[in-house]
């Protein structure tokens, strides 16, 4: 099973740690002439050390300075800066609006061949309505005290993004939990388009719709946090407080281990488009 999702992040954290103790044992200093050599108490050495304290750029390069190894500095920063974008807090990724965050990353849906989306409690963001994705948008706008709730213009460019949906080159393979149809989120009229999309899309030849029945005894899994696989490359974990990005091989393949249980719990077709339509009739 998925072990905690930020052990990715926490494990390049300590890579980093590791190379910089490293450097100052290569160097023959002791944790105190370290610190008096950077200028800070010797417990932020111990700190970073122990991978407790990331380190600022600013405290690499004196780092560096202080074991004569100033030619590690740029690849120590690189690596640093990579560790701490594996974990990053909702609030910081919001500061610039919900609509940024829509188009932060324009490369990597373009870059996937082969999308894997699980969701235990919504649709997921590629198969989402405008009007599904304004309510969900605007939740969150209010949640995290948004000073601006730019929800609605988020929206737009969620829906614009999942147009690579439709571009050729791309696979997609959806597992959704049958109490995600449920949940109204927004308006009735708009959750009610929303399921109806549902059914279009899930007829699509590039689109794999699967959905976990609420009464199903035959689980190998039980519902998990939502997750997205990009190839095999990338898992990106949503939890409440912050996006976790998975790289580490070990973590990616028990993910995939995942999703194929949870894949293999699901239905497709005609008993798939049933729990939709009966979804849509409880709306009345």
């Amino acid at each position: 099973m998925p072990i905690s999702p930020s052990s990715s992040a926490q494990a390049a954290r300590e890579v980093v740690a590791h190379r910089l103790r490293d450097l100052r044992k290569g160097a023959g200093l002791t944790v105190t002439e370290l610190a008096d050599r950077c200028g800070w108490h010797h417990a932020k050495t111990s700190r970073i050390e122990n991978a407790r304290t990331a380190p600022t750029a600013t405290d690499i390069r004196r780092w560096c300075q202080a074991c004569n190894a100033v030619d590690q500095v740029d690849g120590l920063i690189g690596q640093s800066l990579h560790a701490e974008s594996m974990y990053t807090e909702w609030r910081t990724q919001v500061r610039a609006g919900l609509k940024a965050l829509q188009v932060s990353e324009p490369r990597l849906f373009q870059d996937t061949d082969l999308f894997r989306v699980y969701s235990s409690s919504l649709v997921p963001g590629l198969l989402q309505t405008e009007g599904y994705a304004a309510g969900i948008l605007g939740m969150s706008a209010r949640f995290r005290d948004l000073a601006e709730d730019d929800s609605e213009a988020a929206a737009r460019a969620r829906v614009a993004r999942s147009k690579v949906i439709h571009e050729p080159g791309h696979r997609f393979v959806f597992v959704v939990e049958e109490a995600a149809l449920h949940y109204q989120v927004c308006e009735a009229e708009a959750m009610a388009a929303q399921l109806g999309y549902l059914l279009t899309a899930g007829a699509l030849p590039q689109v794999s719709l699967g959905i976990i029945p609420s009464s199903t005894s035959d689980r190998e899994q039980w519902p998990r946090e939502t997750f997205h696989l990009y190839d095999d490359r990338l898992v990106s974990v949503e939890l409440v407080s912050a996006r976790v990005r998975i790289t580490q091989a070990s973590e990616i393949a028990l993910y995939l281990r995942a999703f194929e249980q949870l894949r293999e719990t699901a239905v497709y077709g005609a008993e798939a488009r049933a729990l939709i339509l009966r979804a849509i009739e409880a709306l009345h």
